[in-house]
């Protein structure tokens, strides 16, 4: 997985309308955050939020579960949950992600 394609995907994902056609759940967003957290900085390495932090909690969660993954295979897992989320939606904004990000190197 170039670096390239990883970083076109994640430009896609922040890039979505909030209010577009493309609609993530706040668990595939928690996909995204935590293969991009450890794509980026490698196994999580703060302490776990405080008990009244759930959304702290939650991410700290979903990233720690991805503990030992290579940067690399998280950059791969990115791009291929994001086609994954993209094919889902059968639209015009979606195909258009999809061919951008199968075009880049």
């Amino acid at each position: 997985m170039s670096e390239a394609k990883f970083q076109k995907a994640v430009e896609i994902v922040k890039n979505l309308p909030k209010d577009g056609p493309v609609q993530l759940s706040t668990d595939v967003k928690l996909v995204f955050y935590k293969l991009y957290k450890q794509a980026t900085e490698g196994d999580v390495n703060t302490a776990r939020p405080g008990m009244l932090n759930f959304e702290g909690k939650a991410k700290w969660d979903a990233w720690n579960d991805v503990k030992g993954t290579s940067k690399e295979d998280a950059r791969a897992k990115y791009v291929e949950e994001l086609l994954k989320a993209l094919k889902a939606n059968d639209d015009a904004d979606s195909k258009k992600y999809v061919a951008e990000l199968e075009a880049t190197a």
